[in-house]
């Protein structure tokens, strides 16, 4: 349920939580430490795909081993996360104004990428993990490229009404990023969820979101999701045809790449393209249909 804790931030970053620091993630927001782990490793390499400057500071507060068993998962991060920022560097070309990122988590395109004028992007995800974020990014000194809404809000609850009290215009195009969220739900949530986001998208509003198929749940990622399991964030739920699911709740595919053809793009190959290069990659993006 939204706590009523609504942060606007222009150009700043809001305060860090009461009590002198929030509270460590833990369960499902302890893999957003798992993310940023990823993705600074990938910052850290020679010819990154992309570079996230606070990535490593939320790790540094939490601690490294806490999310260890995470870092077999960083290749796919490092490909998953280059996708979405491209997506995102396209929706604003194309003209959506208004950016959602729904379980923003640990999320740092408000700051590393080069917006237009005029963008506003709000982050939505649960008050303590986002206290924590906040804290974390105070004292990092980071300034966001963009207008930035922060809402504490639980994505089962009333995070629409959030949405629409915090400004967001529906009859605009938005552009919604969904990343690291659905497989955490159950295929009832995510299709309340998918639903209630088309509701607030105007015709031409972009969507990309990311989900693990069945087979690579249970082959490929089998470590992986051991790992979330005990961490107390298990997948809930596959999805093995995220192109179809998205065309069936009213969404034009643009783009959904296999895990090889992901791998190409960018440069990188690998035991996980070799093995399973013409599965799906559980990645799409797609433009509401008028």
């Amino acid at each position: 349920m939204n706590d009523g804790r609504t942060r606007t931030n222009d150009g700043r970053t809001g305060p860090a939580g009461p009590g002198g620091g929030p509270e460590l993630p833990t369960g499902v927001s302890l893999t957003a430490v798992g993310i940023a782990a990823g993705r600074a490793a990938e910052s850290d390499r020679e010819h990154s795909l992309f570079h996230d400057p606070y990535a490593r500071a939320f790790v540094d507060a939490v601690g490294a081993s806490a999310v260890d068993g995470m870092k077999d998962f960083a290749g796919y991060v490092a490909v998953r996360t280059r996708f979405f920022d491209d997506y995102l560097a396209g929706a604003a070309d194309r003209g959506c104004r208004q950016v959602v990122i729904l379980a923003a988590g640990l999320d740092t395109r408000a700051f590393r990428l080069p917006w237009p004028d005029g963008a506003r992007l709000f982050e939505v995800d649960l008050p303590e993990l986002l206290d924590f974020k906040e804290g974390v990014l105070t004292r990092q000194r980071a300034a966001p490229a963009c207008a930035r809404t922060v809402l504490g809000a639980d994505l089962r609850g009333d995070w629409p009404g959030a949405l629409l009290g915090a400004g967001l215009d529906p009859s605009a195009p938005s552009a919604w990023l969904v990343e690291g969220l659905l497989p955490y739900l159950s295929a009832a949530e995510n299709d309340a969820l998918l639903d209630e986001v088309g509701k607030l998208s105007a015709p031409g509003s972009e969507l990309a979101m990311d989900h693990i198929d069945s087979r690579t749940k249970g082959g490929a990622l089998a470590e992986v999701s051991g790992t979330l399991d005990g961490l107390g964030a298990a997948w809930r739920s596959t999805l093995d045809d995220p192109a179809a699911w998205l065309t069936a709740h009213g969404w034009h595919v643009m783009d959904a790449p296999t895990v090889g053809g992901l791998a190409a793009r960018y440069g990188r190959g690998g035991d996980l393209a070799a093995h399973i290069g013409a599965r799906p990659s559980g990645l799409a993006a797609a433009v509401r249909e008028g």
